[in-house]
């Protein structure tokens, strides 16, 4: 014998159901903000290295710009 009758059951079964997808909606919803949030963070980064990538008179230089450096022996 079922713990509850099957026609007092359905009920509880459907709140169940319901409250899965709200959480899982709320999950999602908060999942896509943050990936909006690490794109917006990703593209100011790249901007920003390309800016001083670019900008004449900059301290740093690409790597294949570099002289390599010479081991001084001990």
């Amino acid at each position: 014998m079922p713990a509850l009758p099957l026609d007092e059951a359905g009920k509880y079964v459907a709140a169940a159901y319901i409250v899965f997808v709200a959480l899982l909606l709320v999950y999602i919803a908060i999942m896509a903000a943050r990936l909006g949030r690490i794109s917006r963070e990703i593209d100011e980064i790249a901007e920003a290295a390309e800016k001083g990538r670019t900008e004449p008179g900059s301290e740093a230089e690409p790597e294949e710009a570099r002289p390599e450096a010479e081991e001084v022996p001990s």
